[in-house]
């Protein structure tokens, strides 16, 4: 029953094909009073903005169980673990680096080191220091500037433990739901915001690309985008015509520039004080080479014309995933295949695949079978990509364990291991078990 299987014949099965598990400092960590103030501890303090009024103070109590959680991670057989650093835990408001912050990354990278798993580090994962956020954010070009600063100090601080550097997780995440319409720190709403926040977000990846390359040559250094896959409601023009315009607003903006220098022409129909400023070369600096592209991917989405909008997202069939996302393994391909076939891409990682479910701990056990069969299907959609001609290298499941799921708080559960908040007891799920032996069995 709780197995996950391939072809024989499979490139995932082969050795070089990377298995690994992912998180993210926020969601994980706790230990805040090491670190400075980001914009989710304000976001989280704000009445009604995370649905069970939790935060991250605690969370999953990394910052203590790491040793513990490096131990659980090798347990699992993976090859390769992603996580994310904490921007205000090692940078002091001076810019200078904070030691202590630093030293423990590097006390995690050398621990997977010393058991080989791959670290993919990622150096934005939406914490934001507040005192940034304070001066304008994302929407102040500066912080581009700020970020490259970043990635240049640490990178030279820890480069030479880690395998693969991304710049940012998600950047259409920080700036649509962060600055359009508020629903993650730092809770700003206006069409005028999102999209200069995502230039600039766009313009720090470019900057720090360039800070990457220079000090880390030999790791694989690139960006994490999410894609939802627009799927028209039917076959009337207006609605294809809607669906394109939404793809291009929600997922071409992100990856078009990297490797066409250009936004969607859907740019010029925006209005004026809508439209991001692009100065004299900002374009170059966002299309700087990458050594490879990570793919988040969980669900897709189906739209419509509206008058008033120009589009309008329908609500999602079942089946659905327990955060209400359907669960449609086909569209994985479909976006895969699509992209190879309209960019010139590098490699792929897929970087974050998975599913929220209600999970129940019985006994000690955590039967989830459900996650299972989503994961059974979507490492399918994967083989069947790369059947295709989509060179993808490797595969991360999202996520190691249950944590802070962001505006959701912890309502919802994302990890094949699980944990229980109040003892930080952590138990490997059914999908965990079931992830192991896939790896194992290569």
């Amino acid at each position: 029953m709780n197995k996950l299987s391939l072809p024989a014949s499979s490139k995932m099965l082969s050795s070089d094909f990377t298995y690994g598990v992912a998180t993210a400092s926020f969601q994980i960590e706790g230990g805040i009073g090491t670190r400075l103030p980001c914009i989710w501890d304000t976001f989280c303090a704000t009445p009604n903005k995370v649905a069970d009024g939790s935060n991250g103070e605690i969370a999953c109590d990394h910052f203590n169980l790491w040793k513990d959680d490096i131990e659980l991670i090798d347990s699992l057989g993976v090859d390769a673990y992603r996580l994310s650093l904490s921007w205000p835990r090692v940078m002091h408001e001076t810019g200078e680096l904070n030691r202590e912050g630093v030293n423990y990354y590097l006390n995690i990278l050398n621990a997977l080191k010393a058991k080989k798993i791959k670290a993919f580090v990622t150096l934005y994962h939406w914490d934001l220091p507040q005192h940034l956020e304070d001066a304008g954010g994302w929407l102040n070009r500066d912080t581009a500037y700020k970020f490259a600063d970043y990635a240049d100090k640490i990178s030279q601080a820890i480069g030479d433990k880690v395998h693969s550097f991304a710049t940012l997780n998600e950047p259409f995440c920080s700036a649509y739901l962060g600055y359009e319409i508020g629903v993650h720190a730092p809770g700003l709403v206006g069409k005028q915001y999102g999209r200069k926040a995502a230039h600039h977000l766009l313009l720090g990846h470019g900057l720090a690309m360039e800070k990457l390359n220079k000090n880390c040559p030999h790791s694989l250094n690139g960006i994490v985008l999410n894609f939802t896959p627009c799927y028209s409601a039917t076959d009337k023009p207006e609605d294809i015509s809607a669906t394109q315009f939404a793809d291009d607003y929600f997922n071409q903006w992100y990856i078009k520039p990297i490797f066409n220098k250009a936004y969607p022409d859907i740019l010029n129909q925006l209005q004026k004080e809508n439209q991001p400023n692009i100065l004299d070369g900002d374009m170059d600096i966002i299309s700087h080479p990458i050594d490879f592209l990570g793919i988040n991917f969980y669900t897709r989405a189906i739209y419509k014309a509206d008058e008033k909008e120009g589009f309008v997202q329908l609500d999602p069939p079942a089946p659905r995933t327990d955060i209400g996302w359907e669960i449609y393994p086909q569209a994985f391909s479909g976006l895969l295949t699509s992209l190879n076939e309209k960019y010139d891409l590098p490699p792929i990682y897929i970087t974050e695949n998975g599913a929220a479910m209600a999970d129940k701990l019985v006994n000690g056990e955590v039967n989830d079978q459900d996650r299972v069969d989503y994961y059974q299907k979507h490492l399918t959609e994967v083989h069947n990509s790369i059947e295709a001609g989509v060179k993808v290298d490797g595969y991360f499941a999202w996520s190691l364990m249950d944590n802070f799921e962001w505006a959701e708080g912890y309502l919802k559960r994302f990890g094949i291991v699980h944990v229980d908040y109040d003892t930080q007891q952590r138990t490997i799920k059914a999908s965990g078990h079931a992830y192991k032996q896939l790896i194992s069995n290569r």
